[in-house]
C-alpha cells in the first residue's frame, strides 16, 4: 500500500496502541477492533481520527461488511498492518498543523 514499508515508518503515537491487558481508555480516545477473524487486535485511537477522510473510508468499508447493526466495539475489516499505515498517514497529516515540532522519547 503506497510503497512504504512499516519497518521504515517510525513508531508514532506509541501511547495510542493499547494492549488487550490495558482496559483503560484515555480521555479523548476510543477502542476499536482491527482485522478479521482470529487476526483481530484492539487498538485505541484518538476520537479526532473519526472525521479524517481516510478513517471515514475505513468506516464505510466496515458498514459494507457488517452493516449498521454492529453491537459493541467498532470493527474495521482490514489487515492490522494496513490500519497501522493509515494511522501513520492520519497522524502525519494532523501533525502538519503543529507550529512547534513534537518531541518523542
Amino acid at each position: 500500500m503506497l510503497g512504504i514499508s512499516l519497518k521504515q515508518v517510525p513508531h508514532i503515537y506509541h501511547h495510542d496502541v493499547v494492549s488487550n491487558k490495558d482496559k483503560d481508555v484515555r480521555k479523548g480516545c476510543l477502542k476499536i477492533k482491527v482485522g478479521e477473524g482470529e487476526e483481530q487486535q484492539k487498538i485505541t485511537v484518538p476520537v479526532n481520527y473519526l472525521n479524517h477522510p481516510l478513517f471515514v473510508q475505513l468506516l464505510k468499508e466496515a458498514e459494507e461488511e457488517y452493516g449498521f447493526a454492529q453491537k459493541g466495539t467498532i470493527t474495521i475489516p482490514c489487515q492490522v498492518e494496513d490500519f497501522k499505515h493509515v494511522q501513520y498517514l492520519i497522524h502525519r497529516d494532523k501533525s502538519h498543523h503543529h507550529l512547534v515540532p513534537c518531541f518523542r522519547v
